[in-house]
């Protein structure tokens, strides 16, 4: 029925079906559990969002909008209230509405775009009681901006995710008083500018390798206890002082959404959480593809679309028939000294693009570092920069004549003096 099915209509997933479309692909459904297009960007109401992509700072629903205009400019079929229940290895998919109750599909491609979900506060072993007050970022921003609801008015806030950094500055701007931020690891996951933005500038504490050591409180949230912790994250019990409060915000990291890969035997990569995915974003399934935040949590949302073009791309070219994968000679990628991971992980050198993105995170804070790139041992890059920090994505551009004429098998990126 369809060539290309695209689940997830985020700003990842509508970004792929316009670029399908524009690669000769039009037979495309775009599949969203929730009632609107969009994504997480329609609860993002601060500006920030476009910089890199349209030059212009735009609201997290203005920068989806464009890409919802394109979409219905080009009359791509979407459903939204649609639940994605299952996807098998043969590329079928169930599907749930109110309309069509339960149904299947099974496109030439698949690409996935189903976004990332906030670790919860059952991830983390928070002593003390379940009171009322405790929300993860995410859903107190949704509460404030979409539902018109105030989670609390002296709040503490966990993580210095980016989200959680925003909401430190949007709790406050309804007129809640922020008592600080407090981070597990010694340095900020979060964007520079949010920590400037959002913190220094509302005079909110950020309190490094801190973390919550006891709730309080029975029905509702009425304080909680912080407390050092040593380089192996265990709490100093001589270090805990108490935050009167009455909400606890938790911003302690985001997981790439990926039931469904799961389901399909989908090889999935440790560290990222996401798909093991070629240079043309391919998964371990022929044919099924994926990006954005189900393939690894990026930083800007710019990314996310430019790294979706890529996915929509390759999934009109599989669809299309013009994707060969014969006589393919795979090169790995090597995430070396001081990185932790690398998207893609693989190389297909005799298809791979005249310049291809590798973007990659360190693990931890560096200064005055050289990102080196080396061949089989063999250094062809090597790039110094002033500041990397795990909150910041960074990348290198691999030519495809490096390629050219040599029998590579490991391509090996790490920081060196």
């Amino acid at each position: 029925m369809y060539d290309i099915v695209i689940i997830g209509g985020g700003p990842a997933g509508l970004a792929a079906a316009v670029k399908a479309y524009d690669s000769g692909v039009k037979n495309i459904l775009i599949v969203e559990r929730d009632d609107v297009l969009g994504g997480i960007l329609n609860q993002c109401i601060h500006n920030g969002f476009g910089l890199h992509r349209f030059k212009e700072e735009l609201t997290g629903p203005e920068y989806a909008q464009k890409f919802i205009d394109e979409v219905k400019k080009r009359n791509i079929e979407y459903l939204t209230d649609t639940m994605v229940m299952d996807l098998a290895e043969d590329k079928t998919i169930t599907l749930m509405n109110s309309q069509r109750g339960l149904f299947t599909i099974k496109p030439k491609a698949v690409v996935l775009a189903m976004g990332c979900r906030e670790r919860s506060r059952g991830a983390l072993n928070i002593p003390g009681n379940r009171p009322a007050g405790v929300f993860s970022a995410g859903t107190a921003q949704r509460l404030i901006n979409m539902e018109g609801f105030m989670p609390g008015k002296k709040v503490v806030i966990l993580g210095s995710g980016d989200i959680g950094l925003i909401m430190a500055r949007r709790m406050t701007l309804e007129g809640a008083k922020v008592q600080c931020v407090a981070e597990l690891m010694p340095y900020s996951g979060g964007l520079k500018r949010n920590i400037v933005q959002c913190l220094n500038d509302y005079d909110i504490p950020l309190y490094f390798s801190t973390t919550v050591s006891r709730i309080v409180g029975k029905d509702r949230v009425e304080g909680v206890y912080l407390a050092k912790v040593d380089n192996k994250g265990k709490v100093l019990e001589d270090t805990e002082k108490f935050y009167e409060c009455d909400c606890l915000l938790l911003s302690v990291g985001l997981i790439p959404e990926n039931e469904l890969s799961h389901e399909a035997n989908i090889k999935i990569d440790p560290k990222t959480k996401g798909a093991y995915v070629s240079d043309r974003l391919m998964t371990s399934i022929e044919g099924v593809f994926a990006c954005g935040n189900v393939l690894h949590v990026h930083d800007l949302v710019d990314y996310v679309s430019g790294e979706a073009e890529i996915a929509g791309e390759n999934a009109a070219y599989f669809a299309k028939g013009e994707l060969s994968l014969k006589d393919e000679k795979d090169i790995e990628l090597v995430a070396g000294e001081g990185i932790n991971y690398t998207v893609p992980q693989y190389i297909r050198a005799n298809t791979m693009s005249d310049n291809l993105t590798v973007r990659f995170r360190v693990n931890n804070i560096y200064k005055g570092k050289y990102i080196s790139v080396y061949l089989d041992g063999e250094r062809i890059s090597h790039r110094k920069k002033k500041a990397l920090a795990p909150g910041e994505m960074e990348n290198i551009v691999l030519k495809k004549s490096d390629f050219k004429d040599k029998d590579i098998k490991k391509v090996e990126i790490r920081l060196e003096d």
